[in-house]
């Protein structure tokens, strides 16, 4: 049975041939992406781009369709309808 330390001194190495295989087959891909870059002629945009579209939310608010007189509070007209216009007879909350 290994020692605490041993087992230490293993993943030391362990470790460092790792970093070894890491930094030579990471030199190796370099290689070969270069390689297809210069026979395609691609630029950064062709390899990284995500080819969407970024989209811009409209800021646009929707304007007030109902007020109620009492307290001035308005509705849309969208969502859940708020208290004060449920059940009655909208027509009598529009805004002109």
């Amino acid at each position: 049975m290994s020692s605490y330390k041993e087992l230490l001194q293993q993943r030391e190495l362990l470790e460092a041939q790792i970093s070894e295989a890491r930094t030579r087959e990471n030199a190796s891909a370099i290689e070969k992406v270069k390689a297809l870059v210069a026979d395609f002629g691609l630029t950064v945009d062709d390899i990284f781009s995500t080819g969407k579209v970024a989209k811009v939310k409209s800021a646009n608010k929707v304007a007030p369709k109902f007020r109620n007189p009492a307290t001035g509070d308005t509705w849309t007209g969208r969502g859940k309808p708020p208290k004060w216009i449920q059940d009655q007879e909208r027509s009598q909350f529009l805004i002109a």
